[in-house]
């Protein structure tokens, strides 16, 4: 998955920018543990990039005044 764009984020209904946020928030998840257990080292660089995916979107509800 590339990295998410604010502007293509900015176009995204609420819907849209709720399940991003949920999917992105699980893909987090799995990936952090896969890490904790040793499972996955090439992608933990992926953990970065999925955080900071997770802080634009999030930035962007708040500008759209979407209440998490």
């Amino acid at each position: 998955m590339p990295q998410l764009k604010p502007k293509e984020l900015r176009t995204q209904g609420t819907d849209k920018l709720r399940q991003t946020l949920f999917d992105l928030r699980s893909e987090l998840s799995k990936l952090s543990g896969e890490a904790q257990r040793g499972i996955v080292k090439k992608d933990v660089g992926n953990i970065r990039r999925i955080r900071k995916d997770i802080a634009r979107v999030i930035t962007v509800m708040h500008e759209k005044g979407i209440v998490e």
